[in-house]
């Protein structure tokens, strides 16, 4: 999803208890990154695997000039003779120690060997964030700070996922000149977008 598509959805959503939602999420992701620069771990689960928003976030910590906020994408299934960034897998988890950041995208329970790894994360002084559909207790419990995304919401969590991204890569460090006239002139469009029709006299 491009920062028009996003723009368009924030415009949708205004009003609604989405978007400081997100916002505040995205926020204390960005500053957890940022205050202790130890790096951030993404893991879904063996089912569901978060590759988009790890890709976004690598974009957003390149537009944002954050490079903490680009993630270490831990996969249930990697395989270490496959390429570098798809071959981190649940161990890295077990290795993670204070100062560094995991977020942890379940949409459905997380079963007990994750969950094992995220308890012994925070034990090891790792600020776990938890997105996914709040019925898992146990994920919750352990977190720093969630996002609930509830079955049956006008949002999936693969929506809240790139509002959340987009959200992360704000207020950081200014981006290159010409990355924000770029984004001033996406915002712009956004509106011509999303403005009504003129009236015919």
């Amino acid at each position: 999803m491009d920062a028009v598509r996003v723009a368009l959805l924030r415009e949708v959503l205004a009003g609604t208890e989405w978007l400081p939602a997100t916002r505040r999420f995205a926020g204390v992701l960005r500053g957890s990154v940022v205050a202790h620069g130890g790096g951030l771990l993404l893991v879904g689960t063996p089912e569901y695997e978060p590759w988009h928003l790890a890709a976004h976030l690598v974009d957003e910590a390149a537009w944002s000039g954050t490079p903490e906020l680009a993630p270490t994408l831990v996969r249930h299934d990697a395989r270490p003779s496959g390429p570098a960034h798809l071959a981190v897998g649940p161990g890295r988890i077990e290795a993670a120690r204070r100062g560094e950041t995991l977020l942890v995208v379940a949409p459905d329970r997380a079963r007990a060997p994750l969950l094992e790894r995220v308890h012994d994360a925070r034990r090891a002084g790792v600020t776990v964030l938890a997105l996914g559909p709040g019925q898992d207790d146990d994920l919750a419990a352990m977190a720093h700070e969630t996002l609930t995304v509830p079955d049956g919401s006008e949002l999936d969590i693969d929506l809240v996922q790139h509002l959340v991204s987009a959200a992360a890569g704000e207020n950081a460090r200014p981006a290159p000149r010409g990355r924000r006239r770029l984004r001033d002139r996406l915002s712009r469009l956004a509106d011509q977008l999303t403005a009504p029709p003129p009236t015919r006299w």
